[in-house]
Parts: structure tokens; C-alpha cells; sequence
């Protein structure tokens, strides 16, 4: 039986595609690692059954393999159809696929088309998807005029960021993808690996009007563990900057209250502290230690002494420069900077 097999020729190609559901039914932690956006996983071999198939197709022999491996796909896709899939109507229309669009979806394809539904299968699996988020990231200029917003730790540019989208303005929220706050406290919790970072990014730069700036903060060319791809990393520092400054005390308090959750797990706060002996003499890492208990105390200092010092290093001439002084970080303060930096930006479109 043939299969129909749909191959997307752009990253955007999928949202008018007409299915009604994108299925990925690579093993739990080939999802994880990275996967078509707004798929769901349901895998025809778990992580230890892929595994298992695999020694066994080393080991023992190929015939063996297909065997217990076409064996376990029915078990799991006779689970699926009972649980996830038992309320699809007739009319129901997936695209499913795995590593290469080889057996596994395949098979998946074959059963669900045998029950009636209208089902294809993406040609070249996720390796064809994979291609085009690379070509997007890597192989192609960044298609929009970038806009950095900048400023020194604590002066409320993420929150500007969010505030500048919600009127209206063109964003890409790179520490938001990268799940990682862009600075030496940033990483509280897991980051997502390359490659779902990249494929994030891929949507959003797809998204992009080119004849509109992008606003994008101000970053190194790492977030945590991510790297930011070459084109956007030489975009945003050939970009035109609007940059935020407030009272070094109100900094403070910001971050204080937006770090509370650190401040709770001394451990945590201890352990990151010590990270700063590569750049800092042991006698001030065990002073900031001691400020554990005075969050806005230790925040000031790390920012006078730390922060700071390593902004002004890696400061530069931009295109244009338009800046913001903020008397305090109230939310009041940050909605009425978001506003200014939605005007600033209509001003700064390149002249054609």
C-alpha cells in the first residue's frame, strides 16, 4: 500500500497544510530533544524497546529484530487508538512521522489509513524538518533590521521587551526560547537543547515582517548553554540600540524581587556565587556570600562590582542610539519606557 507523503518547503508551509493533527512517533527522548512544532508524541517504540530492538539487530539478526520491533509497534498503536486517538471522527486527517519517514511511521500510517483516516507521512521524517530549520538559521541572512534593546543588569528589559509586543511591536524573545534569564543567576531550571532553541527561533524569524525592525535584548552570543546561530549573532551586533538606564538603588530592588525565588535556596545562591572566583578575588566572593540574607544589598553590589564592569567592556558605536533614563522600575514606569521604545522604533526604520 502507498502511502500519500507530503514534504514542506518552508518552515511556515506546515500551519497551512490542512491536517488536522502532526504526529511524532520517534521514542520519548527524540521528541524531547527536538520536534516539528505542535506535535504530539505518540511513540511506537518507548525509549528502552528502541534499544532493545537495536541490540537485537546487532547481535542477533535483522530478521529478529523486525520481528519483535513489528510486534511492539501494534502493541503501542493498538494502546494509542484506545487512549489518544479513540475520539477522532472518520474525517480526521494526521501527518505522522519519525527519524527519516522510513518504518516507523510508516507502519503507524499504514494501520491508521487501514481504520480509514486520511493519513500521510512527511516525506524525509524529521531530517527534512531539521533542513529547513538549519537553512533558516544558518544558511540565510537575517531578513529583518534588528533593534537592540540594551542596558545594564536590573533595568527591566525583559519586561520592557513583553510590554513593547503587547502595542504592538515586532519581538523575538531570545532568553523566553532559551529558558534562561541571560545571566549568571538566569539558569534555574533546564534549558531545552540546541536544537529545539533553533527550531523556535526558525518560527519566529519566519514570522518576521523584513520591511518592520525586530526588537531582540541585548545578549552575549551564549544564553546559558545556547549558542545564538552566526546571522543573527552578526545582526545584532551590527544593530542600532535603544538603551534603558535607571538608579543604580531601583536596579537593586528589580532584581531583588525578580531573583526572590534564588534568595530561597541558599544552596543554589552559594553554589552560583562561587562560580564568580574566575573573575572575582575570593575575599569579595566571600563578602557577596555573606549578603545572602540581604537580597537588594547583594544585588546592588553585584551589579556595581560585577555587572557593570563587564557591560561597559563590550560597549560599542551602534548605527543609532536612542536612550531611555528611567527615574524607578515601577510596572507603571517599565509600561510607559515600553511605549517610548514602540514610538522609538517606528523612528528608527532604515530610509529605503
Amino acid at each position: 500500500m502507498t502511502l500519500p507523503r507530503y514534504r514542506p518547503t518552508t518552515i511556515r508551509a506546515l500551519d497551512s497544510a490542512g491536517f488536522d493533527t502532526i504526529i511524532d512517533v520517534r521514542a520519548p527522548s527524540e521528541y524531547a530533544q527536538d520536534h516539528v512544532p505542535g506535535a504530539i508524541n505518540l511513540p511506537v517504540l518507548s525509549d528502552a524497546e528502541r534499544a532493545q530492538v537495536g541490540t537485537i539487530y546487532k547481535q542477533d539478526s535483522p530478521f529478529a529484530a523486525r520481528k519483535l520491533g513489528a510486534a511492539l509497534v501494534a502493541r503501542n498503536a493498538a494502546h494509542h487508538l484506545q487512549t489518544a486517538l479513540a475520539a477522532k471522527p472518520g474525517s480526521w486527517q494526521p501527518l505522522v512521522y519519525c527519524w527519516r519517514g522510513g518504518q516507523r511511521s510508516g507502519s503507524f500510517a499504514t494501520i491508521l489509513s487501514q481504520i480509514g483516516w486520511r493519513v500521510s507521512v512527511l516525506d524525509g521524517g524529521y531530517k527534512c524538518w531539521r533542513a529547513l530549520v538549519g537553512a533558516q538559521v544558518y544558511d540565510t541572512p537575517f531578513p529583518a533590521p534588528v533593534v537592540l534593546l540594551s542596558g545594564g543588569t536590573g533595568t527591566g528589559k525583559t519586561d520592557i521587551l513583553h510590554h513593547a509586543a503587547a502595542h504592538g511591536a515586532q519581538v523575538i524573545d531570545l532568553e523566553g526560547m532559551a529558558e534562561h534569564r541571560g545571566s549568571v543567576f538566569g539558569g534555574t531550571t533546564a534549558q531545552p537543547s540546541q536544537k529545539l532553541f533553533e527550531t523556535r527561533l526558525a518560527m519566529a524569524i519566519a514570522a518576521l515582517d523584513p520591511a518592520r525592525p525586530v526588537l531582540i535584548e541585548a545578549e552575549s552570543n551564549r544564553i546559558g548553554s545556547i549558542r545564538l546561530p552566526p546571522a543573527l549573532w552578526d545582526a545584532m551586533r551590527s544593530a542600532s540600540v535603544i538603551e534603558i538606564s535607571a538608579p543604580l538603588p531601583a536596579r537593586a530592588a528589580y532584581i531583588g524581587h525578580r531573583y526572590a525565588d534564588i534568595a530561597k535556596d541558599p544552596a543554589f545562591l552559594e553554589k552560583t556565587l562561587d562560580g564568580l572566583r574566575k573573575y572575582h578575588a575570593a575575599a569579595q566572593v566571600q563578602a557577596w556570600q555573606a549578603m545572602a540574607a540581604q537580597p537588594a544589598r547583594l544585588a546592588q553590589s553585584l551589579i556595581a562590582e560585577h555587572y557593570d564592569p563587564r557591560y561597559a567592556c563590550v560597549s560599542r558605536t551602534p548605527p543609532q542610539r536612542h536612550q531611555i533614563a528611567l527615574r524607578d522600575l515601577s510596572p507603571e514606569a517599565l509600561e510607559q519606557a515600553a511605549r517610548q521604545v514602540f514610538v522609538t522604533l517606528a523612528q528608527m526604520v532604515p530610509k529605503s
